[in-house]
């Protein structure tokens, strides 16, 4: 006979449940961004599927196989190759592509003359190029680690999508709340990552081609350049891209080019600053608002893990932590009223 009664022994198996699944979980850290990957391309692309699958009657094999093509030319290739020509950019620096160094004396002549900071471009320069290599490191990193992320990721991506009615009833099973909310979870979860995936994508290209327009029309050298460097910190929102005017500015000015340096800084504040505030406004009123505090903690939590990728995994899981927050307190709640009916309100 067992020395163990039945909730021991489910105790028991729990706790080695527990155990084993932090060491899967260890054990496959380095497929985390092809395991998220799958997860925002699922919740962004899965209406797109179920239309033509449902209502269209396609081959579910060939839509998921469409929709892995679609995402590569879409999302993956641009990015990549953006992210490509910023590290070459960065590198090439200090062969003069550009006179960077007699803009960083003339910015720092003027900051100190003016604002007695005489070093404030050349610090700032060193902190840039600091972030920039951390911003980049799977980009930076081996070809073939980069090819196993976007196979491991489009492998799940393609049996999420063509078993789907399994994939979502088993998260509906396995999932640690009831029916109800978890169907309240999927819907945050789908408005969450809508807001910081498509919503925070739209803001920052918009903010990029006008950026770069802008460098362009006053003569700013490498104009597209910029404007992908200001697409990418787009995505912080207190920043943003028309900060990287300021800068501009000031070179005009101590170029001798006053009015096409205030002219600059008012097109960056005032008209690219309130086409952010406009588009931010339209997509929080059709999908979820994702305060820019949770976009700045999770900037800087997800930069460090996922590279530059963590612009927009950092916020995302933020978002859902926050969210797995409140249907944890909700089941709660709900738990204590059902105890407090069961026990009566003599108890």
């Amino acid at each position: 006979m067992s020395i163990f009664n039945y909730k021991q022994r489910n105790n028991i198996i729990l706790a080695g449940i527990v155990i084993l699944g932090c060491f899967l979980l260890f054990a496959l850290s380095g497929l985390f961004n092809s395991i998220l990957g799958a997860i925002v391309l699922f919740t962004i692309f899965r209406p797109v599927y179920l239309h033509l699958v449902e209502n269209k009657h396609w081959n579910k094999s060939l839509v998921a196989m469409l929709i892995i093509l679609i995402s590569l030319i879409v999302i993956v290739i641009p990015l990549m190759s953006l992210s490509i020509m910023v590290v070459n950019k960065i590198s090439g620096i200090n062969r003069n592509t550009f006179d960077l160094q007699s803009w960083v004396s003339k910015i720092d002549d003027y900051a100190g003359y003016n604002f007695n900071q005489p070093h404030i471009a050349e610090n700032t320069l060193q902190k840039l190029g600091a972030y920039a290599t951390d911003l980049f490191p799977s980009i930076l990193g081996s070809a073939a680690n980069i090819l196993i992320t976007l196979l491991v990721m489009y492998f799940l991506l393609y049996f999420m999508f063509v078993q789907i009615n399994e994939f979502e009833a088993a998260l509906l099973k396995y999932a640690p709340f009831r029916e109800q909310h978890a169907l309240k979870f999927a819907v945050a979860l789908r408005n969450s990552t809508y807001s910081n995936v498509l919503g925070q994508g739209i803001i920052a290209l918009t903010q990029g081609l006008l950026l770069a327009n802008g460098f362009w029309i006053f003569g700013i050298p490498d104009p597209v350049f910029w404007g992908v460097i200001g697409a990418f910190i787009s995505f912080l929102p207190v920043v943003g891209a028309p900060t990287l005017t300021i800068p501009a500015s000031i070179i005009l000015m101590a170029e001798g080019h006053t009015l096409k340096g205030i002219l600059l800084l008012a097109y960056g504040l005032v008209f690219i600053g309130n086409i952010d505030s406009f588009l931010r406004m339209i997509i929080n009123k059709r999908v979820a608002n994702t305060h820019p505090i949770i976009s700045i903690i999770g900037v800087f939590i997800g930069v460090p893990i996922f590279g530059i990728l963590g612009l927009v995994f950092g916020p995302l899981l933020l978002s859902y932590f926050l969210l797995l927050l409140e249907i944890y307190e909700t089941n709660r709640m709900a738990a204590d009223r059902l105890e407090r009916i069961r026990t009566g309100p003599d108890s």
